[in-house]
């Protein structure tokens, strides 16, 4: 473990150790060599040169209703796959279980048409389609999420004793009622390590933003940082630095919500 823990670390290690370099250090003396000198200056001019707190912003804009959309449908949708007795749930369970096999690049020339195709009221895409513009990021993220939090929520929710909706049918509680104040509450660590996860995939999501954004004011923080190659030359140390400052909210939120984040790996994997 501490062999793999090792090598996971020296690409970002590498990485500090790029960035802290100047880039005229390393044009006379290359990446690979022992360095003369260590400054902040890469970190201080990706910080000004990038509008990075911009793309903090839009990618947190993407991100939050993302997690939040596709945790609440997922959760619907895995109470009636689990709960519900109909000879659709099987089917459903296998649609969206489905959709987790589709890489990314299969669809992306048709989703790329219809991204250009469907029209959208212009405080939701100043280019008035769905293509080049933030609420079509957070739809296809949340779709491409989807399935993944069905099944897991659908596994989790199995194993919630069914003599607790028993008795709340007894004391008339409504199918919502049932969902909302009874479930929810119920599967709050899978819903906590989901977020945890959610987050970190959609935050770091980088194909479908340089994909169907075409506005580099509108990207968010891991796509944007191709900003900051030149025509000709790129600061590779620059481009380093800016890569460390866009990891940092994932290490925040690892560092705070490592105990869901850990336990999401192995969730369900005691139960049922």
């Amino acid at each position: 473990m501490l062999s793999v823990a090792l090598i996971w670390l020296l690409p970002v290690v590498f990485a500090l150790y790029v960035g802290l370099r100047p880039i005229e250090e390393t044009n006379k003396y290359g990446y690979v060599s022992i360095a003369h000198s260590l400054t902040l200056t890469n970190f201080i001019e990706a910080w000004r040169q990038s509008n990075i707190l911009g793309y903090f912003w839009n990618s947190f804009v993407i991100t939050a209703p993302a997690v939040v959309v596709t945790l609440f449908f997922a959760s619907a949708i895995a109470f009636v796959v689990s709960r519900r007795s109909s000879k659709l749930n099987l089917a459903l369970l296998i649609l969206f279980t489905a959709g987790n096999l589709l890489p990314q690049q299969v669809i992306i020339t048709p989703l790329y048409r219809l991204y250009l195709m469907i029209p959208l009221p212009a405080f939701l895409s100043p280019s008035g389609y769905m293509y080049n513009s933030i609420f079509g990021l957070i739809v296809i993220n949340v779709i491409f999420q989807m399935g993944f939090c069905v099944f897991v929520l659908s596994n989790y929710m199995k194993t919630v004793p069914q003599e607790m909706y028993e008795a709340a049918i007894v004391d008339g509680a409504s199918l919502w009622t049932r969902y909302w104040s009874l479930t929810l509450p119920t599967i709050r660590p899978a819903l906590a390590a989901l977020a945890t996860l959610l987050t970190t995939w959609i935050y770091n999501d980088f194909f479908w933003a340089i994909s169907l954004i075409s506005t580099g004011r509108l990207r968010p923080i891991t796509s944007a940082l191709t900003d900051l190659k030149g025509e000709f030359v790129a600061n590779q140390n620059m481009i380093a630095a800016a890569a460390l400052l866009a990891a940092l909210p994932t290490l925040v939120i690892f560092i705070l919500l490592q105990k869901q984040f850990v336990a999401g790996l192995t969730l369900g994997s005691t139960k049922g």
